[in-house]
Parts: structure tokens; C-alpha cells; sequence
């Protein structure tokens, strides 16, 4: 249309259907979210994350306003040039560190936070490809990942499964989008 890179903002799909039992689980939405999260690529866009509001048996969240004021923080952002937090944590890359993985993200806006204190839904494994459980703990604007049964840690999962478990949030309360670190 002539416009130049117009703004360009989306919902990221909400938590749906049923918790998994094993870690990180996958199930039909982890891969079309991890999909969503490519599409940041296109310039001038804005992923919106629902995943923290999302209903166990409605694709559709209740919880609308939410959705909207996490469009509005976005559309002031890109559209209007205001300086303020629009996006929760979106991880950015990993270093292993001895036997835990230390995870860097973008859109920390003033710190990482646990919801209830507590950092859970992370998933960690070796080379053997078989996720755990992990422990997780929030080191400045990082996390890191590890578990007593993964001496030698390759790739980490965060919330991959149609309705994971969430507690990773920056400070201005908007939550991080699942993701992954391999390709396995």
C-alpha cells in the first residue's frame, strides 16, 4: 500500500486443552506458538502473550480486557513511539554454564519475576534428548536451569504444552511467551 512498515500486532495463542502429565509435553499449540514467535520477525510487529489467561476447554479467553490492554501497550509502543514496556520476556539465547543452562531474554523491562514467588514449567535435558523437571532461578535479567539428573544439559523448555504451567513475568507484569532452545 505505500505505507512503509506499518504496525503489525498479534495475539500469540492462549493455553488450551489439557496440562501434561510428563515435562514439556508438546501437544498441538506449542508448535504453532513457537510459529507466532518467527513472525516477530516481520518489521514493526508485536507478539501479544495470553498463555497466563487462557481456559482449559475455550481456545478463546474470557478474559478480554487483558487481551486488550496488552494490545494497547503494544500499539503505543510501535504506532505512537511511547517509551514503555509492551511485551513480556521473549528468550533471546542460552550459555551453558558447568551443569545448568543460563537463559538471556529480551523485553526483561525492570527484572524478571516469578508469579507467587516461585519459577516453574521449566524443563530441562542431555543429549539423550529426555526432558525433566528442573529447578529454575532468576539471576538478574536471567534464568538459570538445571536439575540433579541432567550432569551434562543441552537444551531447556519453558511452558511447552497446550496448557502449561507459568510463573515467569518481567516487572511490568506481563508474562513470558513459552519457548524452546532446541530443535530436537
Amino acid at each position: 500500500w505505500g505505507e512503509g512498515d506499518f504496525p503489525f500486532l498479534y495475539v500469540q495463542l492462549a493455553s488450551y486443552g489439557k496440562a501434561s502429565s510428563t515435562p514439556c509435553g508438546g501437544g498441538k499449540t506449542a508448535g504453532v506458538r513457537e510459529g507466532q514467535i518467527k513472525n516477530l520477525s516481520i518489521p514493526n510487529s508485536a507478539m501479544i502473550v495470553t498463555i497466563d489467561i487462557g481456559d482449559a476447554k475455550n481456545i478463546h479467553p474470557k478474559d478480554k480486557q487483558d487481551v486488550g490492554l496488552r494490545l494497547s501497550l503494544a500499539a503505543r509502543a510501535l504506532a505512537y513511539g511511547e517509551k514503555i514496556p509492551y511485551s513480556g520476556p521473549i528468550y533471546d539465547f542460552m550459555k551453558i554454564d558447568g551443569d545448568q543452562i543460563v537463559l538471556h531474554f529480551k523485553h526483561t523491562d525492570g527484572g524478571l519475576a516469578a508469579r507467587e514467588g516461585v519459577l516453574r514449567g521449566f524443563a530441562i535435558a542431555g543429549a539423550d534428548k529426555r526432558f525433566v523437571w528442573a529447578n529454575a532461578k532468576i539471576e538478574g535479567d536471567t534464568v538459570a536451569v538445571s536439575s540433579p539428573e541432567v550432569k551434562e544439559p543441552a537444551a531447556v523448555r519453558y511452558a511447552w504444552e497446550d496448557f502449561p504451567i507459568v510463573s515467569l513475568f518481567n516487572k511490568a507484569g506481563l508474562p513470558a511467551s513459552p519457548f524452546r532452545t532446541d530443535d530436537f
